[in-house]
């Protein structure tokens, strides 16, 4: 029997990088926000003994298609299987824009293939093999255990939903407007020595300032306050954030992507070709 797994996007507003020898421990702490568009994958099985065959709709071959590789290798390690496989993914948000796509790949495969191929894992086993695959690609850190989790989430310790640590922010259903401007290279960022301890030291207080108040406005100030003392948004990100952030009820930066986002009680905006979507506080979604 196929199977479809709905995983929302994760837009995060600050963050604090965590490293680890074990990538299962680790990860980022930090806030951000679950967006109810995302990346919808079906798998089913083929007579085709050992074949994977993946399939982006409307795209040619991506990166996107490693993450979804490397978490069916990682769960043959454990549970070696020879029936073939055929992996169609979604993808209803920008790829390397901060919407936590890469993630949300990972999640689909792994929980897909558990289902399909009805393996003896828990919910959070299966989720750990997606966070090995992402760290060990670094193609992301702390992404994947809020989508696990929905809202406008607090990661308060690192790693995979196993052993990684969260919150929520209590908050009425609010919509997420976001503008995107391109593609940024992650890791020019985060593995940049003066970057990352720039990161840490904020990242760090922003955590530390939000959970003395954890509310949606707070979570929206900290993020801009996170993104200018950093010095990570340009000034065409700012242009936009200042523009939104008269309109609702804050903007900021989406970590790490040139995208801006704000949350809103309306979904009007005055910002062209945005992406209009509301909070997903339930998380990931079993279809079928």
């Amino acid at each position: 029997m196929p199977c479809s797994i709905f995983v929302p996007s994760h837009l995060t507003g600050f963050f604090q990088i965590v490293e680890h020898k074990n990538p299962l421990l680790k990860g980022s702490r930090g806030a951000g926000v679950v967006i109810d568009r995302g990346v919808l994958t079906t798998i089913k099985t083929s007579s085709k003994d050992h074949k994977l065959e993946i399939k982006i709709k409307g795209l040619k071959k991506h990166f996107q298609e490693d993450i979804t590789k490397k978490t069916v290798d990682l769960i043959k390690k454990w549970f070696p299987f020879t029936s073939g496989l055929k992996i169609q993914h979604q993808i209803g948000v920008p790829l390397g824009c901060g919407f936590g796509s890469s993630a949300a790949l990972a999640l689909g495969t792994s929980l897909g293939l558990s289902r399909v191929l009805d393996l003896p894992l828990t919910f959070n086993q299966a989720a750990g093999i997606a966070h090995q695959a992402e760290i060990e690609l670094g193609s992301g850190l702390g992404d994947l255990i809020a989508e696990t989790s929905g809202g406008i989430v607090m990661r308060i310790k690192e790693g995979s939903p196993e052993f990684g640590k969260l919150d929520k922010i209590i908050a009425p259903p609010l919509y997420v407007i976001c503008k995107v401007l391109g593609p940024l290279d992650t890791s020019s960022i985060i593995h940049n020595s003066r970057h990352k301890q720039n990161i840490n030291h904020w990242g760090k207080l922003m955590l530390q300032q939000l959970l003395k108040k954890p509310n949606a406005e707070k979570f929206m100030a900290l993020s801009l306050d996170f993104a200018q003392k950093t010095s990570l948004m340009n000034s065409e990100i700012k242009d936009i954030v200042e523009v939104l952030n008269e309109e609702t009820l804050g903007s900021s930066m989406a970590m790490l992507g040139n995208t801006a986002f704000a949350l809103s009680n309306t979904p009007d905006t005055s910002i062209e070709d945005s992406i209009i979507g509301k909070i997903d506080f339930n998380g990931i979604k079993v279809l079928k």
